[in-house]
Parts: C-alpha cells; sequence; structure tokens
C-alpha cells in the first residue's frame, strides 16, 4: 500500500512538474508536439547545423518535434517551399509532417536499415540526429547495453552516409558504456562536443554528443 502512495505521489509530481514546464508551455505556444525540439534548437544554433539544401535524417523521430523544427529550418513554419530532403524513421507511429517521408521500422533490423538507405537515392547525409532511446528494464546493464547499440548503429550509418563535413548528433545517458561512446565519437569525427542542453530535464542524465566532420 505504501508503495502505490508512494508511486502516485511520484506520478502527481511529475504531471506538476510538467504542465508547468517553461518548454513545455512553449511547445504548445508554437506548435511543436514535444518540448524535445528546444533541445535540437539550441544544439543546432550553437554549432549551426542546419543549412539550406541539406539533407537530413531523423533516426528516432517519433512524436515528429525534431523533423518539425528540421522542416521549419528548412523551409518555412507555413509549410512553404522545403530546401531540402527530410528522412525520419522511428518503430512507432509517427503522424504526417508536410514535406517530411517517414519510415516505420525497428532500425536495429537490416531490412529497415536497408529501406531507409534506398530512399537517400544514393545522396549524401549532411546531418544525422538521432533520440533514440531504448525500452529502460532499470537493470543498469542490460540498460547500458541496449543504450549503447542504439548510439553504435547510429555512428555506423553516419561513417557510411554522411558528407565529408556532415555532423551527427545522438542522445546518450550517463552510465555504463558512456566513456566507450565518446571515444567511438572521436575515432570518427575530427570535432566532438558535449552538450545538455537548458530543455533537458536536471533530474535526466541524458546528454548529447555532436560529432562534425568525418575523419577519413
Amino acid at each position: 500500500m505504501k508503495v502505490k502512495t508512494q508511486s502516485k505521489k511520484v506520478n502527481k509530481a511529475w504531471l506538476n512538474d510538467h504542465v508547468n514546464d517553461t518548454y513545455v508551455k512553449l511547445a504548445q505556444h508554437e506548435g511543436y508536439r514535444a518540448r524535445a525540439a528546444y533541445k535540437l534548437k539550441e544544439i543546432d544554433e550553437q554549432f549551426g547545423l542546419l543549412r539550406p539544401g541539406a539533407v537530413v535524417v531523423d533516426l528516432g523521430s517519433a512524436p515528429g518535434a525534431w523533423s518539425q523544427y528540421v522542416r521549419r529550418r528548412l523551409g518555412s513554419s507555413g509549410g512553404g517551399q522545403l530546401a531540402g530532403t527530410i528522412l525520419a524513421l522511428d518503430i512507432l507511429p509517427m503522424e504526417p509532417i508536410e514535406g517530411v517521408r517517414f519510415l516505420q521500422g525497428d532500425f536495429r533490423e537490416d531490412a529497415v536499415l536497408a529501406q531507409l538507405e534506398a530512399a537517400l537515392e544514393g545522396r549524401k547525409v549532411d546531418l544525422v540526429v538521432s533520440d533514440m532511446a531504448p525500452n529502460l528494464s532499470g537493470i543498469a546493464a542490460t540498460d547500458g547495453a541496449r543504450i549503447s547499440l542504439l548510439v553504435e548503429l547510429a555512428l555506423d550509418f553516419a561513417r557510411a552516409h554522411l558528407q565529408p563535413q556532415g555532423a551527427l548528433v545522438a542522445k546518450l545517458f550517463h552510465g555504463q558504456g558512456y566513456d566507450a561512446l565518446v571515444q567511438g565519437f572521436h575515432a570518427q569525427f575530427r570535432v566532438v562536443k558535449t552538450v545538455k542542453p537548458k530543455a533537458s530535464r536536471d533530474k535526466s542524465s541524458e546528454t548529447f554528443l555532436v560529432g562534425i566532420g568525418r575523419k577519413d
């Protein structure tokens, strides 16, 4: 009984924080599907990652806030002419976004990766953004391995498809495997930065790695 009561208190506290969250309110006001849009916005503004004509791949895209942000940066928020290409992929469904091609599937499966590669039609990618995260079990070793796999897959995709000056932004969590993933970025990119956007919740262990310019 105490467990249930504690759980209700935690859920109520989270809901209260969420409703009063500055970025939640801002997302609602500006028409973004999630507050996560402001994480990518801050990273983009810091490093100048998006330019007209860019080819962008959004991994772990649902519900679509990052794709929305990219769409607005490469066109107009009113749905004007899109100067670029946006491909989005997620294991979950995503409501359509004008100008964004969405593929539903598990990025860990070769067949899904092949579909994404086919959709590129041989074009090199300017920016890969990955907000992928696994379902967490609460077991540190298991969760660490699942997180590492997704980041490693994003790194492999970036290695194969990025332009020489292209960039990868990937979410990861502090914990087991973190240092190895940072080393993986340094092995692949000339510039590597760690970012904790203001829109990330203070209690969250998430951080974002930004890799710019492939090492040949």
